[in-house]
């Protein structure tokens, strides 16, 4: 795990912040003043590589949807493939809300 390498005070008070956060707005607000709006995106740009990988698309039809490199999608692939099975993992998690949310707003 190449995180390891970085373990240590700092990035536990990171990811104890984050873990703290107990919704969306709270997140959107800790995150606005933590990131830039392209690291933010860039973030997000790779979950959304995961997921439509997962569901199978093509390197092309997700570079065109996403905006993301064929690099970025290799990368991500790679830690699909040989990761720590975390994109899984928190896919399967929030997989069953995000239908809902999207059908209810085109109700």
């Amino acid at each position: 795990m190449q995180i390891d390498k970085l373990r240590g005070k700092e990035l536990d008070q990171l990811f104890k912040s984050i873990l703290s956060l107990e919704n969306l707005e709270e997140c959107y607000s800790f995150f606005d003043d933590l990131c830039t709006v392209n690291e933010i995106q860039s973030l997000s740009q790779r979950l959304e590589v995961a997921r439509m990988l997962r569901e199978g698309n093509t390197y092309h039809s997700i570079e065109k949807e996403t905006g993301a490199s064929t690099a970025t999608i290799s990368r991500v692939k790679r830690c699909l493939n040989y990761g720590n099975d975390s994109y899984a993992m928190a896919l399967d998690r929030i997989k069953d809300d995000t239908p809902q949310e999207e059908n209810s707003e085109n109700e």
